[in-house]
């Protein structure tokens, strides 16, 4: 069972993400998703759990669990390539 990020971490990804950033997802521990690695979208928002909800470019809205599944920042709404 996973454990739930502290609210600190929540914050520091609310940050990290704001609505608008655009994302690549790295890796997602479902076998049922129909997500794969390289697909893009755009972070909606984060919830208490640190889930990352993504408006993906495929038209899914599945979210990205802390812990489990991974996705890159490239850039924010205002512009910019910002690796992390």
């Amino acid at each position: 069972m996973n454990k739930f990020p502290s609210k600190e971490t929540v914050e520091r990804l609310r940050k990290q993400y704001p609505h608008g950033t655009r994302v690549e997802l790295v890796r997602m521990n479902d076998p049922y998703a129909k997500l794969r690695p390289g697909d893009k979208g755009t972070a909606d928002f984060i919830d208490d759990t640190g889930t990352i909800f993504c408006l993906w470019d495929s038209g899914s809205t599945l979210g990205v669990v802390y812990g489990e599944d991974e996705v890159k920042k490239l850039s924010t709404k205002a512009g910019g390539n910002t690796h992390e």
